[in-house]
């Protein structure tokens, strides 16, 4: 069906897909599923983090995290030691949402061999002339 038939405009499809869409990117993004994950057993220190999660700078770490509290999905806790010592904790918000990422991260665990397997199968199919990665 046409969208001229359907009376809604594309404005309106995209006026509320857009809250929705940004929420995903934020809490899908590459670095945020891990923090999250990473910080579901309770409060986790910076460095713990930053150790725990390969390939993390420090700056993009921090950037997420920041991220992160901005939106309401971690606290950030300073307390008055010396050096400060900071730990973030998720929100009942990010607890919940923590569910659903718990099964998707297993979900990829479970199956990371078959869509290996299966990336291997088509680049062969369709690409012959590139090598085996």
């Amino acid at each position: 069906m046409s969208q001229r038939h359907t009376g809604v405009t594309v404005q309106a499809v995209n006026a509320h897909a857009c809250p929705i869409r940004e929420v995903l990117d934020r809490v899908a993004g590459k670095w945020s599923v891990q923090i999250l994950v990473a910080a579901a057993h309770g409060p986790i220190r910076f460095t713990e983090l930053e150790r725990g999660i390969e390939g993390i700078s420090r700056r993009m770490l921090t950037l997420t995290l920041r991220n992160l509290e901005r939106d309401g999905l971690v606290t950030r806790t300073v307390h008055p030691t010396v050096p400060p010592k900071v730990e973030y904790e998720l929100t009942p918000v990010a607890k919940e949402l923590n569910d659903t990422l718990r099964r998707l991260t297993d979900w990829a665990e479970h199956n990371r061999e078959y869509i290996a397997g299966a990336r291997a199968a088509y680049d062969a199919e369709h690409r012959p002339e590139l090598p085996d990665v």
